[in-house]
């Protein structure tokens, strides 16, 4: 900041509950390591010692499909054309447009949707509410289906970032599901069921149970019987289920994602209004930096609601205008997903291949923005303190940020998330070799 004001010890002016409420879980391990890599970030010529960032679940592998797309369409992004009744294009998007979003962009969406998800499932672009991103879909949804003081079900390992987004301005809690390795942390009906039984002996009135399709740190889709056993819970205990579905398009092929559109369509849409979808491009297209994110919910009182509120996280309409050019486009939609799922299949073997050959096991995925792999068998001590007494050293003395587990809420020690897409594959190669040069130290020294 540039101006220096000098602050009392105990400042006399107060701030609001959430100005000074410590749920933002900014002291996380998952964004301390963020920051030593923004300290002391990698660079192959500049700062080959630095910090290698593989925290980050970002899709980088096709950018080269989307600037060719670029430069082949400029008048997706041209301000100049003329727009309809003659006004150019510049004006038409420099003005207010319909909170709902545009047309033309809802339609790609949902066309793009249908098309990532092997068309086995429909999308109405009317059910379509656009937001600034995943994370504002996310607290909007929460915003509507819960008040402060209830509770949200979430599996763990969950996203970091959830603490962030479900709870920090919604004085909504957060009740992990707890999930275990031995069955790939898949949800069971048995930790569906503790869960809720937890958030009651809390006093807490459990609203909805929010997934992650693919299971989000884990790399893999969420199996049909699941996702069914747990829209059977949902009912029966009358409460909402959120589908977070971002990651759709890093299953491999579009036969190993399921989503919750399917299963609504088998059973006619039955009880289909406590059901929602959250997905944004920030993930299959790359492009967090756009915002990009949509809800959408088979309950009207939601999609009228969400509407509303989305006055608050509106995207640029140039953004829009350019992505509903790029998404109505079949041809390229289809070449960028058959390439992209490609990319990450390959990109995910490399990492996989190179933490066995270091004696690393990773459970088995089938979504490729990363990995999780068990180094458990080098903690000193199997609790939380040592699982971050090694991510320390992975941290400072590896140069190698990834996620301890413990950031995730996951109950059992020693687990990490590994990120591999947000990079090329000469770093990728860099820090396995990094990796594999502290097992066999961690191996002599044992």
């Amino acid at each position: 900041m540039g101006i220096e004001i000098e602050q009392q010890q105990q400042p006399s002016v107060g701030l609001s509950k959430i100005a000074v409420s410590n749920t933002h879980g900014e002291d996380s391990p998952y964004f301390a390591g963020w920051k030593a890599y923004d300290e002391n970030p990698y660079d192959e010529s500049s700062n080959p010692s630095g910090v290698i960032q593989m925290g980050l679940a970002e899709n980088q592998v096709s950018f080269d499909v989307l600037e060719k797309y670029l430069e082949e369409h400029s008048e997706a992004s041209n301000w100049g054309a003329k727009a309809s009744k003659g006004v150019s294009g510049f004006r038409e998007n420099a003005l207010f447009q319909d909170y709902h979003g545009l047309l033309s962009f809802r339609k790609a969406m949902a066309s793009f949707m249908e098309q990532i998800r092997g068309g086995r499932a429909k999308f109405d672009p009317d059910r379509i509410v656009l937001t600034a991103g995943a994370t504002a879909a996310n607290e909007l949804l929460t915003f509507i289906i819960a008040g402060p003081g209830d509770a949200l079900l979430v599996p763990s390992p969950y996203y970091p970032g959830f603490d962030r987004d479900l709870r920090w301005r919604t004085g909504v809690n957060i009740v992990p599901i707890h999930c275990a390795s031995s069955n790939n942390f898949q949800i069971t009906p048995q930790a569906l069921d503790a869960a809720y039984k937890e958030a009651e002996a809390k006093n807490m009135r459990v609203r909805g149970v929010l997934i992650t399709n693919p299971s989000n740190p884990l790399g893999a889709t969420v199996q049909r019987a699941v996702l069914e056993e747990i829209l059977d819970f949902v009912t029966r205990k009358n409460i909402h289920l959120v589908s977070d579905e971002i990651y759709s398009g890093s299953a491999f092929s579009s036969t190993e994602f399921i989503s919750i559109a399917e299963i609504l369509e088998d059973r006619q849409y039955k009880d289909a209004e406590r059901v929602h979808i959250v997905y944004s491009l920030s993930k299959d297209l790359g492009l967090p930096g756009f915002r990009i994110g949509t809800v959408y919910s088979y309950n009207d009182k939601v999609v009228t609601t969400a509407r509303r509120m989305s006055s608050f996280t509106l995207i640029s309409s140039q953004t829009q205008h350019l992505l509903a050019s790029m998404l109505s486009e079949k041809e390229f939609t289809e070449n960028y997903i058959k390439t992209n799922r490609e990319r990450l299949r390959k990109r995910y073997d490399m990492i996989i291949e190179g933490l066995k050959k270091s004696g690393i096991e990773c459970l088995t995925g089938n979504a490729g923005l990363f990995c999780w792999m068990n180094l458990s068998p080098l903690l000193e001590k199997p609790t939380r303190e040592g699982e971050l007494a090694l991510w320390d050293s992975m941290l400072y003395e590896v140069k190698l940020n990834i996620s301890p587990g413990s950031s995730c809420h996951c109950s059992e020690p020693g687990w990490f998330r590994v990120c591999s897409n947000n990079m090329s594959e000469q770093t990728l190669g860099i820090a396995l070799t990094r990796i594999h040069n502290f097992m066999e130290k961690k191996e002599r020294a044992s």
